[in-house]
């Protein structure tokens, strides 16, 4: 007798479509417990001069989202440059969520075209402009030092982008040095940037924060500016308009504020918003 082929390809037909419908599902359901376990990002353009500390500080606020809502908590991208620099791109529609600044200047041109979420713009922190020298350099040994001949380079942040540019013009100014100085200036994309020509010693001397010399042995702190020489020196932050993660970036904004960050931005060198504020 002749084995029923048309019986058994049929069996074939179900166990191979069973077969098929398993894979399928688990397929599936490997895709979407893939994406419930991806994490959550926040891109946040941020002055340079606060790398060293939002580097420490973005795994920190990870942990803690991942600690509050569970899965892998939110993971910050951050984008470092010229205050003013960054404000451009921002208005070009770069894809951000948090600006973080080093002046009020840029945050207030964002504010004046709404692009920013007024109500949670916070002044973080603050800090102090500082005149560098390289180690070993001879002079100088104050602000007036500058006009001596040996100094022959002087490096400044570009001041229509780089506020600490902007507090280092306003200095000179206000010391009546600006003119005199005013051929030797070398002049950087960011404070960074100025502080390596120091460093390499490609410029005699260079303006920059006080954070920023804290994070060098190559250099050597000549003089603080006075206090009342320049705009106080505050560091905005604030959620774009246009964040696609909205509610992580305000999470991030409120860990700005919190103890943990204040901890870590003091560990660097900065100071209290407020302090900075009645310093003028």
């Amino acid at each position: 007798m002749l084995p029923d082929k048309t019986g058994f390809i049929g069996r074939r037909l179900i166990v191979a479509s069973l077969l098929f419908l398993f894979v399928l599902g688990t397929t599936g359901s490997f895709a979407v417990r893939g994406a419930a376990q991806q994490s959550d990002s926040i891109t946040v353009s941020a002055a340079i001069s606060l790398k060293d500390a939002l580097d420490e500080l973005g795994p920190i606020f990870q942990i803690q989202q991942h600690r509050q809502n569970g899965g892998s908590g939110t993971a910050v991208t951050y984008n470092y440059g010229g205050s003013g620099t960054l404000a451009r791109q921002i208005e070009q529609g770069a894809p951000v969520d948090v600006f973080f600044s080093a002046a009020e200047k840029q945050m207030d041109e964002l504010a004046a075209q709404g692009l920013i979420v007024a109500d949670t713009r916070h002044d973080v922190v603050g800090n102090a402009l500082v005149l560098i020298a390289p180690a070993q350099a001879a002079t100088p040994h104050s602000f007036q030092d500058l006009t001596n001949p040996a100094v022959k380079a002087l490096a400044l942040g570009e001041t229509s982008t780089v506020p600490a540019g902007m507090y280092a013009r306003q200095t000179l100014e206000h010391l009546g040095l600006f003119a005199a100085l005013e051929k030797k200036v070398v002049y950087a994309k960011d404070v960074r940037a100025v502080l390596t020509y120091v460093e390499t010693g490609n410029a005699d001397a260079g303006l920059v924060y006080q954070t920023d010399a804290n994070t060098s042995t190559k250099v050597r702190v000549v003089a603080v500016a006075p206090a009342d020489s320049h705009d106080p020196i505050l560091y905005p932050a604030a959620v774009l308009r246009n964040s696609k993660n909205k509610p992580a970036a305000h999470a991030f904004l409120e860990f700005l504020q919190g103890p943990d960050a204040r901890a870590v931005f003091q560990k660097y060198g900065f100071t209290s918003a407020e302090k900075s504020a009645t310093k003028n």
